[in-house]
């Protein structure tokens, strides 16, 4: 059977078409105007409504080179119960964009609806900061945060990464360098929503399909391109920049992951779960069929997102 699309979401994205269908093209390497119309998007979408009982602190660490980096505490308010479990959370953005802000409002939200604080990093973004600055940032925000342990009451064998879209390759990616560099204890979870895990993708998806896009192939190759230069495509390529290239998936975390049917990153995201289960690592894998990349915020209120968040919210209660 063809590919085809959600009706809910259809109807739901159906007013932004217009809009879509009349933005300009951006050629491979625009980073500048990917980055203008990601935050136009968001800008445009739904405002959220306020999340009371949780807090938000933003703190500053040392990276890898001593760069100072911003990382932000989400945590239930006047909760103090002893140690508890831990999430480090990676934003989206295609490795050339976006910011902790974006996720701020759906962060909270996710505190508020589990318990669970996260701490989310605002790491350096391609081209101007190309790999492995991305992804070491990330790891040293999660080492900080074992290092600050009894200051916010983390239990170190219940510590998970999550992240959506290039956050979610960036999970998977500091999941290899946990388990390469010996972390102890080791991650407890990965939480990967839609993850951007191999540059080696070229997908895409049916012309009558492609304006319901939000990530198309040219703006995947711009992302990839940003971040390897000119090891894209090679076999120079690090899996700790793209998982999907990983020689071995061998004691990785438990692993939760989402992706629509519409999504160009689909078939990365099968091959790389079943590569999992093939070595006995605990997965959970979902297929939403019918919906696109960031199909939540562009249709938060469909049966298909709802069940979506529902099935993250469990994976992460679960810890």
């Amino acid at each position: 059977m063809p590919l085809t699309i959600d009706p809910e979401f259809y109807r739901a994205a159906e007013p932004l078409v217009p809009v879509l269908s009349s933005a300009p093209k951006l050629p491979v390497g625009d980073v500048e105007n990917r980055r203008a119309r990601m935050a136009a998007l968001f800008a445009n979408l739904p405002p959220n409504p306020a999340v009371e009982g949780v807090t938000i602190e933003k703190y500053k660490f040392a990276s890898h080179d001593g760069q100072r980096i911003g990382i932000y505490r989400f945590s239930p308010t006047n909760s103090k119960s002893g140690p508890g479990p831990t999430i480090l959370h990676m934003h989206g953005g295609g490795m050339i964009s976006g910011h902790v802000e974006l996720s701020k409002d759906s962060l909270a939200k996710q505190v508020a609806q589990t318990g669970i604080q996260v701490f989310s990093v605002d790491y350096r973004l391609a081209p101007e900061n190309p790999h492995p600055v991305p992804v070491e940032d990330c790891y040293a925000a999660l080492l900080w945060i074992q290092q600050h342990r009894e200051e916010f009451e983390v239990d170190l064998a219940r510590i998970a990464v999550q992240g959506e879209s290039a956050g979610g390759g960036l999970a998977a990616g500091v999941s290899l360098i946990a388990r390469d560099r010996k972390l102890d204890p080791p991650l407890a979870k990965q939480i990967l929503v839609y993850p951007m895990l191999d540059d080696r993708n070229r997908k895409s998806i049916p012309k009558d399909l492609d304006v319901y896009v939000m990530w198309k192939s040219v703006d995947n190759e711009t992302g990839w391109r940003a971040l390897l230069g000119d090891a894209y495509q090679t076999e120079s390529v690090s899996s700790y920049a793209a998982p999907a290239r990983a020689d071995s998936v061998d004691g990785l975390p438990s692993t939760y992951m989402d992706v629509g049917s519409l999504d160009i990153f689909c078939d990365e995201c099968t091959m790389f779960v079943a590569r999992l289960a093939a070595k006995n690592v605990d997965t959970e894998f979902h297929v939403y069929s019918g919906v696109g990349h960031v199909f939540e915020f562009l249709a938060p209120n469909i049966a298909i997102t709802q069940r979506a968040v529902e099935n993250r919210l469990n994976a992460i209660r679960r810890l």
